[in-house]
């Protein structure tokens, strides 16, 4: 049946990292009746146990996820992955979720073309279609109505080219924004930051977290280990 007909939604996977915009995009794909997300796609790095670049842990994802009443589809990828390797893992996972119905995939993207055209790109090669509900929209607005909404959120992820140590496990609200550097996109596109979400409207129950440990990886980035409240 095609979509449309006797108005059923567009069924749609949400590309999922835990954090404020692709949580941004699961409520802006949640107010237009035409989409329903059937469910949540991650990328966990094997051995870690924890989502790739953002580092939080896979638990606290699921703790999402059951909040939010969907499944969560994690794709696997070894340490170290090439891209070649992240590619495969993620056209074997989605051919075989395609199978259930839908054929587009949401992304949380905002404004950075070589991105996009790379996501929609791999799709075509395994018949899906990309979205991009929050695209081009203003990432300073974006932020503030992030806070507006209700959603609480904390850095997970700083890159030290673009901030310091004190960032990582700070609060993402109207007193980090103010506190970031120039030039630092206040929705971190540019891949200055990462966040989790831990509470917001969208979810049935806030997700209970306490701050760990704070180390630097790779000799760039600084992780806040978030462990279950």
């Amino acid at each position: 049946m095609f979509w449309g007909m006797m108005g059923m939604p567009k069924e749609v996977i949400l590309s999922w990292s835990g954090g404020k915009d692709c949580v941004m995009a699961f409520m802006e794909l949640s107010r237009d009746p035409s989409y329903k997300i059937g469910c949540l796609l991650t990328t966990i790095t094997a051995g870690y146990d924890r989502v790739s670049m953002h580092g939080v842990r896979v638990s606290l994802l699921e703790e999402q996820a059951s909040s939010l009443g969907l499944p969560l589809i994690k794709v696997t990828i070894p340490q170290g992955s090439s891209n070649e390797q992240y590619e495969s893992a993620m056209r074997k996972t989605l051919t075989r979720v395609q199978v259930n119905g839908p054929t587009a995939v949401a992304f949380g993207d905002l404004f950075l073309e070589d991105i996009r055209r790379y996501r929609e790109e791999r799709l075509s090669q395994v018949g899906m279609k990309a979205m991009f509900p929050l695209w081009k929209r203003d990432t300073r607005t974006l932020a503030n109505d992030f806070h507006k909404a209700g959603f609480r959120a904390v850095i997970v992820c700083v890159d030290s080219k673009f901030l310091d140590q004190s960032f990582a496990g700070r609060a993402f609200d109207e007193s980090l924004l103010a506190d970031l550097p120039h030039g630092v996109d206040p929705c971190g596109e540019n891949g200055e930051f990462h966040t989790f979400v831990h509470a917001g409207p969208i979810f049935n129950h806030p997700i209970p977290i306490r701050l760990g440990e704070i180390v630097l990886r790779e000799n760039r980035f600084w992780y806040c280990d978030l462990l279950p409240g």
